[in-house]
Formats: C-alpha cells, structure tokens, sequence
C-alpha cells in the first residue's frame, strides 16, 4: 500500500499524522510511504528522521495526495488540500462532519472518498481508541489554560489554583466525567483546586469518588444540579462527547450570567459544536473572547500546542490500524475490527455512519452500515 503524509495547513497547527516511528513500522510491513518535506518539524522530526525510517520525501501536497492510496492526516481537510483529493482514495484524520463546512462533505462524495474519522472510530465496548488519547492530553493541559486565564492580567479574577493557607483554591466545575473530565479533574486535584464533576453516568462518578477517595464532589448531572454548580465555579470545563454527532448545549446563556465576572469558561466540546450557548470557535492564535463578562476558551485543536506529545500519541492509536488496512485490505481490516467500522463515515464517497448522517440532517443506505459491519460482504 502507498500511504500519504502531507504537511497540515491549518494556521499553528504542528502534529503530524504519523512520526518516523510510525513510518518504520509501516516501511517494514512493505509498504511505501510518502512524506511531504517539512510536515514532521513542528513537532521536531526532520525530513532526515523520516528518510532514516525509510519514508520517500515529497516536495509538495499534490505529491503527497496523489501518491497515496490512503492519506494518514491529523486536522480535517482544508478548502485548499480538497483539490488534491484523489478519486477513490482513503482519508484517515479527525474530520468532525457534523460541524464541519458542507463543502468537505461535498469534495469527499465528488472524489468518491472513503473517509475514516478518528473521532467515530469507536468499539464494542463503547471506547474510543484514538480519541481517548487526545482527551488524556487535553484533560492534563485544562489547569495550565485555566491558571494563566485566571490571572489579573489576562483579564481572570486573579484566583490561584491552589489557594494557600487561609485562602481557599479555585472552585472548578467539570461537566463530563468521561476521559477528558477525569484526566482534567487528576490535574486540577493535584495542583489543589477545589473540583466537582458533573455526569449523567453514576458509574463515572463512582470511579472518580473510588479514584480520588473522595477528594472529588460528584454530582448527577441534570438542570438543577448544573444551574446550582455553576454560580460558584471560577472554572467551567465542558468534557461532553456523542461521537458523530453535534455536542448538545446543556449550558445556557442565562446560566453564564450567573457566573462572576473574570470566570472562565473551557469549552472542549467545541470541535462538536460545543455545550455552551455563549461558545464559538476560537484558534491557537486568537485563543479567548468575553461573553456575558467570561472568559471563554473554544480552541478545537489546542493539542497541538504539544505537537511532538499528541504526534506521538495519535501515532500509537492509529498505525495499528492503518498496518491492519495495509496488510488485509479495508474490508478485510472490517471484519477484524467494528471500531474501525464505526470509523466510517463515507464509504465510496457514500455517506456512511447513520450518527453523522442524522447530525447532517441526510438520509444514507440503511443497508451500508450493516454491510461494512460484516466486511463489506
């Protein structure tokens, strides 16, 4: 199989869809590998790295496309990089078609793309393999956002995490305790900060109550309980995930009034659309607006303030996946793993995941699903 790496194009993004260690691995198994020059440096791996591992370097992203019979990315496509689409190829990134611009899903069925998305990549047992990684980073990096965000200067309350003697901590609300909620709430703790997590699924609070012995309020996540929680947090951090579909918006623009001035809002749900009403898209170079006097912070990407981290850790979710491609075939990688079937969400430049296709208000082949579920037969 021919793989593709091109160089991501979206503004500070620097992960890269696979490292040289990834590349090894795909070498060795027989395949051939296409990186596009530069794509790896962001996250410190040189074109020297990738030649070492046995990557063929490309000087431009048509080379990169066109090239491949599987393209391995991190962001969604942009507008620009839908020219080198090559008809009736396989596009592997995080794609998030429910929010996404309609002219992505209009160039994946104009090329007949098979696009699998990391981010409906999901198994039987409910998890989700390649974004629980990410969620793991992001959750860890949410007090290092929300500390600098609290402070005077950045227009905060001029709150410290931990408090000291005599001052009490911050007081941080996490809504979702799924693995992004947990890792946030395991950071906070340790910094000292006062933490309550909000779900739906007493089974989750259970375990950051056995977890966390208790150091952690829980609370049943409903309207009451959030519109109680959310008076007194100086942090807000939305952790709400339906794969495939648009996040629902659980936290109203009247609830963020009732929040002090100088609060923050951590909105990770956003790269779904986001759970907060007062939310809207921001960038790694733009990061933060005021809404109702609140901070907010909308960054869909923000792991790539890490590169060389989440490269790696995308790298360990996703190349078992793609040497399983590469050695049995896509239909064949089916029948060996529903995960990756749930992955799919056009097939043939068909629409093919019924989630998404409900989020995009489409109708698809009821009988699809249920054919790549069996491997295509």
């Amino acid at each position: 199989m021919e793989i593709g790496i091109p160089k991501e194009t979206r503004d500070l993004e620097m992960r890269v869809g696979v490292t040289p260690a990834g590349v090894l691995a795909m070498v060795q198994a027989g395949h051939t590998v296409y990186v596009e020059r530069g794509a790896g440096a962001g996250a410190g791996f040189s074109d020297e790295h990738y030649r070492r591992a046995g990557a063929q370097i490309v000087y431009s992203a048509a080379e990169a496309f066109g090239r491949a019979d599987l393209v391995a990315k991190v962001s969604r496509p942009t507008a620009q990089e839908h020219r080198f689409f090559r008809h009736g190829q396989t596009i592997c990134s995080f794609l998030h078609l429910s929010v996404s611009s309609p002219d992505l899903l209009d160039a994946l069925i104009e090329r007949e793309i098979t696009a699998v998305a990391y981010d409906t990549m999901q198994d039987e047992d409910g998890l989700l393999p390649v974004v629980e990684p990410m969620s793991e980073i992001a959750g860890r990096l949410t007090p290092i956002i929300a500390g600098r965000l609290l402070m005077n200067n950045k227009g905060g309350r001029g709150i410290l995490l931990s408090g000291i003697p005599g001052v009490p901590p911050a007081a941080i609300v996490i809504l979702g305790g799924g693995v992004l909620g947990f890792n946030a709430a395991r950071a906070f703790l340790g910094l000292g900060a006062q933490v309550t997590v909000l779900d739906r699924d007493i089974r989750k609070l259970q375990h950051l109550d056995d977890t966390f012995r208790g150091r952690v309020t829980t609370m049943i996540s409903n309207e009451y309980n959030l519109n109680r929680a959310i008076t007194f947090a100086d942090v807000f951090v939305g952790c709400v995930l339906i794969p495939g579909q648009r996040a629902p918006v659980l936290v109203s623009r009247e609830m963020v009034r009732q929040m002090r001035p100088g609060s923050v809002i951590i909105d990770f749900s956003i790269d779904q659309g986001g759970c907060v009403e007062t939310s809207r898209p921001t960038t790694l170079r733009d990061q933060t607006f005021v809404d109702e006097g609140v901070i907010h912070f909308c960054v869909p990407n923000y792991t790539a303030a890490v590169a060389r981290t989440t490269s790696h850790a995308l790298t360990n979710a996703v190349v078992p996946y793609l040497l399983t491609i590469g050695e049995s075939g896509l239909l064949g990688a089916l029948k060996q793993d529903p995960a990756l079937v749930r992955g799919i969400n056009l097939y043939q430049g068909e629409l093919a995941h019924p989630g998404v296709a409900s989020a995009l208000g489409r109708e698809i082949d009821s009988d699809l699903f249920v054919r790549l579920l069996a491997g295509g037969n």
